[in-house]
């Protein structure tokens, strides 16, 4: 129960911190930018890895959760209870949000801006990074563990910085599935889990490729090793 509990908490901040801050901006006038909501899911996606990364491994994100089953590096029994818990981590931050700013529409959904296919494209590519990273960081030398929340918070803002005008850079199924339930915009939500998914599932072979397939025992790795 710890573990579920760490990825509620670490979900809901990330949903809370990014998507308020999406929030804020629009009603506030631009206050933040387009850049500090990006560097704001950054160091949330940061600062979350290093508190709760011993405890559930922070992956705070049902695509990596995925990613690592596939990877062999996490038990099948446990991926539906993080599911779960990180969905309603998610819904739980957009009800406050939409409680505190019950004005505004949208609650920071991710909506693509210009044709589906795009934002479908950039989405795969973005989580693609991602769990590639991810993965990557989480293999070998110690010391690249340590640095896995700088690595894995900073390559968020950069994708978050570029592609956020167009597709809204979500790379996780339960912050876009947040606040479109909250918000009622649903029309686009099948892209976002869709697109996402398969972008980290799509990163396994190829890290197989260069580091050779994992072996398991079906035991959970390492939380801190596991940082996402």
């Amino acid at each position: 129960m710890r573990r579920y509990l760490a990825e509620v908490i670490g979900t809901f901040a990330l949903v809370f911190s990014g998507c308020g801050a999406i929030v804020i901006n629009q009603l506030q006038g631009g206050s933040i930018t387009h850049v500090g909501i990006a560097l704001t899911f950054g160091l949330i996606v940061m600062v979350m890895i290093y508190a709760l990364g011993e405890i559930s491994g922070a992956h705070i994100n049902p695509a990596v959760t995925l990613g690592f089953w596939a990877s062999k590096r996490f038990p099948l029994k446990e991926v539906v209870p993080y599911i779960v818990a990180q969905c309603l981590g998610a819904i739980a931050a957009c009800v406050v949000l939409k409680i505190l700013f019950f004005e505004h529409d949208t609650l920071g959904a991710t909506l693509p801006n210009g044709p589906w296919w795009k934002s479908f494209v950039l989405e795969f590519i973005l989580t693609f990074l991602l769990m590639f990273i991810v993965l990557n960081i989480s293999t070998g030398a110690k010391e690249k563990g340590i640095m896995a929340g700088a690595a894995i918070g900073g390559l968020v803002a950069l994708e978050a910085m570029f592609a956020g005008p167009i597709c809204g850079a979500s790379m996780n199924p339960a912050r876009s599935l947040g606040p479109a339930l909250v918000s009622g915009h649903l029309e686009f939500l099948w892209l976002y889990l869709t697109a996402t998914t398969a972008g980290a599932l799509f990163a396994v072979p190829i890290h197989f490729a260069l580091y050779g397939t994992a072996t398991s025992d079906g035991t959970s790795p390492n939380p801190s090793e596991d940082n996402s």
